[in-house]
């Protein structure tokens, strides 16, 4: 059945043109109301109002418009039942094939800060919905679009097709729409309970956005859900798997820790090594892989700079899973495309640190835990008065303090790092004690050659017992960043000082599990 009568109703004008160029070609004719009408009518194409098509006047600044039994018998009514279509033609009322409508922007509305709750009330659309859902319902009739991204295909159907639209791309498309208005209405109560201070019930609608390549392991089917296109593209490589996402999430919010040129080096989410250098991103690698030559085997390389070509030719030498940067210069994506099978992720930072205000979600049996994120490295101001030893540290220690304390925060617990100002010398990481988390890490820089003499030990939670932190001094540490809280914390500073090491509390764990 081909589309002879859409109407188009949107907030979001994105794409509005060629779609109504490519529908007045098809020679459709067009219903709209307001700002949507203006445009159209703007370029010179054919429109007629809604309310002149209705015979009825919009009323209470537009509440009321497309709320009306022309509107809705004609998306409603079945055209393959002889009763509906004599009732229709009774009662004037035409079919319309085709609705395209988005939303009134409430979700963005409720962002914004500051925002009031007549301001977010006005944004609650009424008649969108509606028309969706009718449209939606009848899809074996009527053609629905509530996202801009379709608009392409439909025109392209209606080349293919005499004016018409596929079933299966009905059915699609009506599966769309549902998934829309239920996410919205999800947004308005949960916005409404929040405003009026209860508590909230928790539910997620979501797009699916792709099926994984498998889960944590290949016998487990995996999928991704949302709109994690919007912070991560990939240019090249094999799909993403399950583990492939995980690590991607843990790498960029690392290295959102840093304002230098950095890179940092993951395995199965833990730092293996982290680099900074004030010019030069390359400087910043051999920092970064210095810490461990072994594990960046198979892992996740990430940057916060345009990855070059200097930094690609040495990445190029070794066998990495995933690299990730805010962009790629052009003969480095050049170089990396020879490598087939390399993930290349290029990352919007800006909107992952805005996902840093979304909450963090696992499953757990019977339903989901919901966290906020730990979004900030915390107990790092006023240094100078943290301090709990008779020695304060060195500017050069505090300066380290501040990198390592960042790192340990994004290393499993029990984690320990030992760093200076520009880099890592020794990780240890998910031990379960905080003197074999020690142990690892010194372990691990006498493996690679480095010297922990001079260095910084940082430890995400308290140490309960002064033997992981004599184990480090021991080891060459000077200095330590811990949060403190121990019942034992008066023995743990008594051997800082014994050592004549420096030491601050921050006040503040950052376990991460």
């Amino acid at each position: 059945m081909s589309i002879k009568r859409a109407l188009l109703s949107v907030s979001d004008k994105t794409g509005l043109e060629p779609l109504a160029r490519g529908l007045h070609r098809h020679g459709v004719q067009l219903l709209s109301t307001g700002g949507t009408a203006k445009f159209i009518a703007a370029l010179d194409i054919p429109v007629l109002e809604v309310s002149d098509f209705t015979g009825f006047p919009e009323l209470f600044d537009g509440r009321v418009k497309t709320l009306h039994p022309k509107i809705h018998g004609g998306l409603l009514h079945r055209r393959d039942l002889t009763e509906h279509t004599q009732q229709a033609a009774e009662n004037d009322i035409e079919p319309i094939d085709l609705v395209v409508v988005n939303l009134y922007p409430f979700e963005e509305t409720v962002a914004r800060e500051g925002v009031t709750r007549e301001e977010a009330v006005e944004q609650i659309d009424i008649g969108g919905p509606s028309m969706l859902r009718s449209a939606a319902k009848n899809h074996d009739a009527v053609t629905v679009v509530v996202d801009p991204s379709d608009y392409e295909t439909i025109l392209d159907e209606m080349d293919g097709n005499e004016g018409a639209t596929l079933l299966e791309t009905r059915q699609h498309l009506a599966t769309k729409v549902f998934e829309r208005t239920a996410s919205y209405d999800l947004a308005i109560s949960t916005y409404l309970k929040k405003d009026q201070g209860k508590a909230a019930s928790y539910s997620i609608s979501l797009p699916l956005h792709e099926e994984l390549r498998y889960g944590e392991n290949p016998h487990q089917k995996a999928a991704l859900y949302g709109n994690f296109g919007d912070y991560f593209r990939q240019l090249q490589g094999k799909g993403l798997s399950y583990t492939n996402v995980i690590d991607i999430t843990a790498a960029s919010e690392l290295i959102l820790e840093f304002r230098r040129p950095a890179v940092a080096i993951l395995k199965h989410t833990n730092p293996c090594g982290v680099g900074a250098d004030s010019e030069s991103l390359r400087a910043a690698w051999d920092k970064a892989f210095e810490t461990d030559k072994q594990a960046p085997f198979g892992g996740v390389i990430v940057c916060n700079r345009t990855l070059d070509i200097d930094l690609a030719r040495v990445i190029a030498e070794i066998f990495t899973d995933v690299i990730i940067a805010p962009d790629f210069s052009a003969d480095a994506r050049a170089l990396l495309q020879k490598k087939k099978n390399l993930r290349l992720i290029q990352m919007n930072e800006e909107g992952v640190k805005k996902s840093l205000n979304d909450p963090i979600i696992h499953s757990a049996p019977g339903g989901l835990l919901v966290m906020d994120h730990d979004s900030h490295a915390l107990g790092l101001d006023n240094i100078e008065n943290r301090v709990v030893t008779k020695r304060p540290p060195t500017s050069e220690e505090i300066e380290a303090m501040r990198f390592g304390w960042r790192v340990a925060k994004h290393v499993k617990s029990n984690a320990i790092v030992f760093a200076q100002s520009d880099r890592t010398i020794g990780i240890g990481a998910g031990q379960m004690s905080r003197v074999d988390s020690c142990r690892l890490a010194v372990w691990k820089a006498e493996h690679a050659g480095l010297s922990l003499k001079n260095s910084v030990v940082a430890s995400d939670a308290m140490f309960p017992f002064a033997d992981g932190l004599v184990s480090a001094l021991e080891a060459g540490a000077t200095a330590a960043v811990q949060p403190g809280g121990s019942i034992r914390d008066e023995e743990v500073i008594q051997a800082a000082d014994e050592h004549n090491a420096a030491m601050i509390f921050t006040e503040h764990r950052h376990f991460l599990h």
